[in-house]
């Protein structure tokens, strides 16, 4: 018996949040989700930080410049 009010304690808290984050959304102008990406955040670029998804892409590209065939010579 006591697991079920625990149940019902626990269904009713996730709920009451759920209904929470929807009346935010709902209220709010131009309702989104907060955009917690690093990449996004203007504070984080004046920083230099970026995340690591972008990072990772940054560094390939810089390698891959070092192997480009500009100056190619095809032999006849």
């Amino acid at each position: 018996m006591e697991w079920i009010k625990l149940l019902l304690v626990v269904v009713g808290m996730l709920a009451f949040a759920v209904v929470g984050l929807a009346t935010q959304i709902l209220l709010k102008k131009n309702g989104q989700f907060p955009d917690t990406h690093v990449g996004h955040n203007k504070d984080m670029k004046k920083l230099g930080l970026t995340c690591a998804k972008g990072f990772d892409k940054m560094e390939q590209k810089k390698g891959w410049e070092k192997y480009r065939l500009k100056n190619l010579k095809l032999a006849k």
